[in-house]
């Protein structure tokens, strides 16, 4: 378990940071851009939790948690026989995601538009977390290019945003009061 006593190191003064591993590395590091990137979906989701109750509000929190692992997943590199065994996002949790978005679209209306980013407040702040999660999908998509070991995160995020997404509808409504796209409304 973690231990924080001092919140300040001065490790990071010079522009470098520690992976799980100890490894030290710019802070621009894709990994560190990737696992940042994270961090802030979970950030999003936090404030997303605030206009939540309910099943929406505990299912938040497990993602929020399950955020943490794919962080710890992402800062620790692929090595052989490390000290420990690094904790990895497993495709149980990948499951846990494609059986919410399920259950939460089985009563909604299909689309047939495209929907733009808003409605009720917990609509618009899960549809920020979701574009947060996109963003960070792209960056372990990147990653994976130089560190296969984190395939079961870039599945997850991938998953996370379609969860995110149909949260939303189901929050505005169940999509009937989703805020639809018009083409050309405005030329």
């Amino acid at each position: 378990m973690v231990k924080l006593n001092k919140i300040y190191t001065r490790t990071g003064d010079k522009g470098q940071t520690g992976l799980g591993d100890g490894t030290r590395v710019p802070k621009h590091d894709l990994q560190v851009a990737a696992y940042g990137t994270v961090d802030e979906a979970n950030a999003a989701i936090g404030l997303a939790q605030c206009y939540s109750e309910g099943d929406m509000h505990r299912l938040l929190a497990i993602l929020q948690n399950d955020l943490f692992d794919v962080g710890a997943d992402l800062c620790t590199p692929e090595r052989e026989a490390p000290p420990y065994p690094p904790l990895r996002v497993s495709a149980s949790q990948v499951e846990f995601l494609e059986a919410r978005i399920d259950e939460l679209n089985a009563d909604m209306a299909s689309l047939r538009s495209f929907i733009l980013p808003g409605g009720t407040p917990l609509a618009a702040h899960l549809h920020m977390a979701r574009t947060i999660t996109r963003r960070a999908e792209r960056l372990i998509s990147q990653l994976l290019e130089v560190a296969p070991a984190h395939y079961e995160a870039l599945r997850y995020m991938n998953r996370l945003s379609d969860l995110l997404f149909v949260a939303a509808r189901k929050a505005n409504a169940n999509g009937t009061d989703d805020v639809l796209w018009v083409p050309g409304a405005n030329r």
